[in-house]
């Protein structure tokens, strides 16, 4: 078999392995949003199955074979080249998945299957007690796949890498390290300084306006409604099946106009970056975003340095006074501006403000290493949530249905993750001072509701590259520099020393 052909093999068992890929995401995406609880096990098994075949098409000696053959027809699998590149990650990704026995694959397939079901309940009914054996048994299986990657310098290692190709542990702590006495600073002045008002926000907004404009915002900056929709969860996510098939969800609070809007925010930042994804890369071992940490940095990017910035509000304000006359009307643009901004420490990660937030997952990742250190059991967790959520932003749940239970992620099995969520935001600073630094006139194409500029630069400095860098690379080759706290720290104290006027 000649290079052609063996590339053209390896190329359709890559695209098979995607479609599987897929199939299991509309299995996830429907038991989030449609699904009765009665079909659990049922979709458990299904799942399974899907897992099943995509591991066994992902770990075979054929394409092991074929990934060795080209690899060693490469002098060099860092190069700066595609077909280089596209062996590199097929490899590592083959070498990762080959390390976890089959039977360890459906297990875990099965166990969060039964442990998201079993969250939803539990958090339903305020009842961790319910949840922990699941959460218990989640984080053993994930202890058992992490020490299949031994040596490593820490047990979180390799789970961490499973979303952050190239991060380790000790990174994170580093960063994490840095960036916390300074947003500690800065909680510290603000909560020194006289408190927004915001009550124009926490009253009842009717969901049928409030979905009519996030459906306008994500269409305005450039969701393409041909190749996506939106529903609602319990917990917003992005999903993708395809590069014609990118779907984002969202929730409505009762009492708080803005979630919605910011959860769409978000979502329709993920959406951006997998419907820009390069269509030369589909299906090749470089078709997917090239990490977890910069796609999030889209989404915040979108939420955040768009969507809470003082141009974004001068064009926001007057679309929601016509939706909303009664509740905005007698509501001036800067106490809007700064209403939506106001920082104020809260039990819900995902609704926290932008000075805090980044304290949210700084807990979340403590806890995660703790347990598979071994130094924190599943039944200690309600306690030290509480404890941490004290020390770190001064408020406790009343419950762990506002604690503990709050987050979909570790009965999904998605240990590792949380990390991510704060390295975005870092990044997101440091994609929007570039941009800006070469495209000054963007802030005030913001006012205007123009947002084209934003996502055409995105487009070719992020979203055209799909994983063809690792994430670090990508980061050094648009910013000149490595993910750095230092920007990101920058954009608070500026925004929130004018907002708060300290």
């Amino acid at each position: 078999m000649s290079s052609a052909e063996k590339l053209t093999k390896l190329r359709e068992i890559t695209a098979e392995i995607s479609r599987l890929g897929s199939i299991q995401a509309l299995l996830e995406w429907d038991q989030q949003v449609n699904m009765p609880h009665g079909g659990a096990e049922d979709r458990g098994n299904q799942a399974a199955l899907i897992a099943g075949l995509a591991f066994d098409k992902s770990t075979s000696d054929e394409l092991g074979a074929l990934i060795q053959d080209l690899a060693s027809e490469i002098p060099d699998l860092d190069a700066d080249d595609d077909f280089a590149r596209e062996i590199k990650v097929a490899k590592r990704n083959y070498d990762r998945n080959a390390r976890i026995p089959r039977e360890k694959i459906i297990e875990f397939v099965l166990a969060t299957s039964a442990a998201h079901e079993a969250w939803v309940k539990a958090r339903a009914d305020n009842d961790f007690a319910s949840f922990e054996p699941h959460l218990t048994h989640i984080f053993e299986l994930r202890r058992q796949q992490a020490e299949l990657f031994q040596p490593y310098e820490h047990p979180y290692d390799p789970l961490l890498n499973e979303y952050e190709p190239g991060m380790k542990t000790s990174d994170v702590r580093a960063i994490f390290a840095a960036l916390r006495p300074r947003q500690v600073e800065l909680l510290r002045a603000i909560a020194e300084s006289e408190q927004i008002d915001n009550s124009f926000i926490k009253q009842h907004y009717p969901f049928d306006e409030q979905r009519k404009l996030g459906t306008f915002i994500a269409g305005r900056f450039g969701y393409d409604w041909e190749r996506g929709r939106i529903d609602l969860a319990a917990h917003p996510f992005t999903t993708s099946f395809g590069v014609g098939d990118v779907r984002i969800t969202t929730r409505f609070l009762d009492r708080d106009c803005m979630s919605a809007l910011f959860s769409t925010m978000h979502e329709t930042g993920h959406a951006l970056y997998d419907q820009g994804l390069s269509p030369k890369y589909y299906e090749t071992s470089l078709g997917q975003p090239a990490s977890y940490a910069i796609h999030e940095s889209q989404s915040r990017l979108w939420e955040n340095l768009v969507g809470r910035s003082r141009e974004f509000s001068r064009f926001l304000f007057p679309v929601m006074q016509m939706l909303f006359p009664q509740h905005l009307g007698n509501v001036t643009l800067d106490q809007f501006y700064r209403g939506i901004n106001r920082v104020e420490p809260s039990l819900i990660r995902v609704e926290a403000d932008e000075a805090t937030y980044n304290m949210h997952i700084m807990l979340r990742f403590e806890i995660e290493t703790g347990l598979l250190e071994g130094s924190l059991k599943a039944s200690d967790l309600p306690d030290i949530w509480n404890t941490r959520m004290q020390e770190y932003l001064g408020v406790t749940p009343a419950d762990d249905t506002n604690g503990v239970l709050q987050d979909v992620h570790w009965s999904s099995g998605l240990v590792g993750y949380f990390p991510t969520y704060a390295l975005g935001n870092l990044i997101s600073a440091q994609l929007w001072e570039k941009m800006v630094a070469e495209h000054p006139e963007i802030p005030a194409a913001m006012t205007e509701g123009d947002f084209s500029q934003i996502l055409a630069w995105l487009r070719e400095n992020v979203h055209r590259y799909s994983s063809r860098y690792d994430p670090l690379d990508l980061v050094r080759k648009i910013t000149g520099g490595p993910i750095d706290p230092e920007p990101y720290l920058r954009y608070l104290n500026a925004k929130y020393s004018e907002i708060y006027r300290f």
